[in-house]
């Protein structure tokens, strides 16, 4: 089956970096569309990133533009999301996410197959 496993959450102070990773298993990676989740303490989990498997597009949240740079590996059957100029704010659980379907449309993005477990990260100020 499906399993996707998420890595490199941690404390990190704000202002600084942190690259988050998720290894994915029981599918053709290339083939899914793979993107990033996250839910901040009190609050309902948000999309973060997403990277399309037709033409590799990517797409954020406006939150993150110009911060957060989501990226696949398809020879490796891996995601990353490298986070910069952490702000308190990022303070979340982080979630990798996987669909066959194509697209980042709001309909996709809110019925997403398959998730991870979540990997906390936490931005001290």
């Amino acid at each position: 089956q499906v399993q996707l496993v998420e890595s490199g959450g941690g404390l990190v102070q704000a202002g600084g970096s942190l690259t988050l990773s998720c290894a994915a298993s029981g599918m053709p990676f290339s083939r899914y569309t793979m993107g990033w989740f996250r839910r901040a303490p009190g609050l309902e989990r948000e999309f973060v990133a997403g990277t399309a498997w037709i033409g590799g597009s990517t797409y954020y949240t406006d939150s993150v533009k110009g911060r957060f740079t989501i990226s696949r590996d398809n020879a490796k059957n891996t995601m990353s999301l490298q986070m910069n100029n952490l702000k308190a704010e990022d303070t979340a659980v982080y979630y990798c996410a996987a669909d066959r379907r194509a697209g980042w449309g709001p309909s996709l993005r809110a019925t997403m197959e398959h998730w991870g477990k979540g990997t906390l990260v936490t931005v001290s100020s």
